[in-house]
């Protein structure tokens, strides 16, 4: 019984590890985090990006961006950082199954029915599209929730 204790916490720790907070990313970035303005050090907490943020800032609060993409527009160059969500999606059916028990039998001797399914699948969407110039934020997008 221990043991399993001991790998619990183990793979609680490995798990709580991977996954990255604003405020994760400043303890790691403390260097970082300091040299932004008191207002955009007070957004990265809070997870929320302005206009004129750098691309560090919007790092500390956002995360690595899923995608980059880059382009001209109204003959400016421009980078494009695109953030996924995960969408469940949820799924039933029926299906077969063989084994033993009470119910149909084949020549052979074994169990054959059919079987109820549901599961949920996440499937990673379009979240969040953050625009840059030279190094600054100009501007973003959303998707909406209603898909």
């Amino acid at each position: 019984m221990n043991i399993f204790i001991y790998l619990l916490l183990a793979l609680t720790a490995i798990l709580t590890s991977c996954s990255s907070t604003p405020e994760t990313r400043i303890q790691r970035n403390p260097e970082l985090f300091s040299s932004l303005s008191t207002k955009h050090q007070d957004m990265v907490r809070q997870g929320k990006i302005a206009q004129g943020m750098t691309e560090p800032a919007v790092f500390l609060a956002m995360g690595h961006p899923n995608n980059k993409s880059s382009g001209v527009q109204h003959g400016k160059s421009f980078e494009r950082w695109h953030y996924n969500v995960l969408v469940p999606v949820y799924s039933q059916g029926f299906h077969p199954y063989y084994g033993y028990g009470y119910g149909l039998y084949d020549c052979r001797g074994r169990y054959y029915g059919m079987g109820y399914y549901s599961a949920v699948h996440y499937v990673p969407r379009h979240g969040a599209s953050i625009e840059f110039i030279r190094g600054k934020v100009t501007g973003w997008s959303a998707a909406n929730k209603n898909y």
